[in-house]
């Protein structure tokens, strides 16, 4: 995982702890866990919606159109 050790991990959330205070950080991580909740989400509906664009065509024939007028 990036080169980290488990000692290199361990001394980063220690400092984290002294940064934010020990309340705050099921908060952060709460709404971490939210944005990328959301992210995933938006990043599906771009592929549905890709995918229902790649979909077949309607073929509209000449008759069909020029009858409306008539």
């Amino acid at each position: 995982m990036f080169g980290l050790g488990a000692q290199e991990i361990m001394l980063i959330l220690l400092i984290a702890v002294f940064v934010f205070g020990g309340e705050k950080i099921p908060d952060m991580a709460k709404g971490l866990g939210k944005g990328l909740r959301e992210f995933k989400r938006a990043m599906e509906q771009v592929d549905n919606e890709e995918k229902e664009q790649k979909g077949p065509m309607k073929v509209v024939s000449k008759r069909s159109t020029n009858s409306q007028g008539k």
